[in-house]
C-alpha cells in the first residue's frame, strides 16, 4: 500500500524517487551499449518500500513481492541484450510478469553507477580505505551529480593507509564482499608486499594493462580469463614486475555499492523504507577438489 493511501503524509513517487536516482547516477554517464534507466513501473505510483540487489533475477523479483517491495533497483541491466519475445515460462519474462503482476517498478543502474563516486568505486575505495586515489580509466571530462556524486571513472587506484600482503589483502577483499563458493584467487606469492592497489569492480581483465601502468602492487576485478590473466603474469621474467591479480565473484564485488544506495535513499527521502537483498546471484553454487 502506497504511503498515500496510507495517509502518513510521507507520499513519494516512483517517478520521483527516478529522478533522485538519475539526478545522482545520470544516465548518459553510462556507456552507450548500456540499458539504464526505468524499465517497469508507473511513474505516478506511490512508493513505500525498496529493494536493492545486484541483479534483477526470477528469485530477487520474488523477493521484492513478498517484502511488498513497491520497487527494484538493481545494479544490472534486465535487458542488456534485448528481448522481443518475454513469456512468463522463460527467465527474463518470467521476472517481467512477476513483477508486473505485483505493481513492482524496476530501475536498473549500471555503467553510470560504476563511474560515481557513491557507486561502485567510491564503495571500493571507502571498503579499502585508499588514500590518495586517483581513477583507473578517467573520465573525459568532469562532471557532478546531485547528492554528493562524482563523476569519478571507471575503476579506483589508490595506496593502502599500511602496507600488507597479497594473501592478507585476499582474506580482507574476502571479509568485505559476500561469501561465494569460489571465494577470492590470487595470483604470485602471497607473501608479496602490497601497498598500491587498483581495483576494477565486474569484468575488467580489459584493464589488466591499465592496471599495470599505474605500477600497483595489485589489481582486484572479476572474471578473469586464462589467457589474459596467463599473459599478464608472464609479461615479466620478475614477476613482481606487474600487479598480483585477485579475481572476486562478479556480484559479489558489486555489492558494495548497495549500502551506498540505501544510505542516499535514506537520508534524502525521510519515511522511505529500504531493504538490501539477501539472495545471491552468484551463479556458481559448489566447488569441488
Amino acid at each position: 500500500m502506497s504511503a498515500a493511501a496510507t495517509g502518513n503524509g510521507a507520499a513519494r513517487t516512483l517517478g520521483e524517487l527516478v529522478g533522485l536516482l538519475e539526478d545522482t547516477y545520470p544516465l548518459d554517464w553510462a556507456e552507450s551499449w548500456d540499458r539504464v534507466g526505468l524499465v517497469l513501473g508507473e511513474r505516478s505510483a506511490g512508493v513505500d518500500r525498496v529493494l536493492l540487489a545486484v541483479d534483477p533475477t526470477l528469485e530477487v523479483a520474488r523477493e521484492a513481492v513478498e517484502t511488498g517491495s513497491d520497487l527494484l533497483i538493481t545494479h544490472h541491466p534486465l535487458l542488456l541484450r534485448g528481448a522481443s519475445f518475454l513469456p512468463a515460462d522463460e527467465g527474463k519474462g518470467a521476472v517481467v510478469t512477476t513483477l508486473l503482476r505485483a505493481g513492482t517498478g524496476l530501475w536498473c543502474g549500471h555503467t553510470n553507477v560504476d563511474r560515481s563516486t557513491l557507486g561502485t568505486v567510491g564503495a571500493w575505495a571507502r571498503a579499502l580505505d585508499l588514500q590518495d586515489s586517483r581513477p583507473l580509466v578517467p573520465p573525459a571530462a568532469e562532471a557532478e551529480g546531485a547528492h554528493g556524486s562524482r563523476l569519478f571513472g571507471l575503476g579506483v587506484v589508490g595506496t593502502l593507509a599500511a602496507p600488507t600482503t597479497v594473501g592478507e589483502l585476499a582474506r580482507r577483499v574476502s571479509s568485505i564482499v559476500p561469501a561465494t563458493a569460489r571465494g577470492v584467487a590470487h595470483t604470485g606469492p602471497a607473501e608479496r608486499s602490497v601497498r598500491t592497489v587498483a581495483v576494477c569492480p565486474g569484468a575488467g581483465d580489459s584493464f589488466v594493462e591499465a592496471a599495470a601502468r599505474t605500477g600497483a602492487d595489485a589489481y582486484i576485478t572479476s572474471d578473469l580469463r586464462h589467457h589474459p590473466a596467463l599473459e599478464h603474469v608472464e609479461a615479466a621474467a620478475d614477476a613482481t614486475g606487474v600487479p598480483a591479480l585477485l579475481d572476486v565473484s562478479h556480484a559479489a564485488s558489486e555489492s558494495l555499492w548497495l549500502p551506498l544506495a540505501k544510505d542516499l535513499l535514506a537520508r534524502t527521502v525521510p519515511g522511505l523504507e529500504v531493504l538490501v537483498s539477501t539472495r545471491s546471484s552468484d551463479p556458481w553454487t559448489g566447488t569441488a577438489v
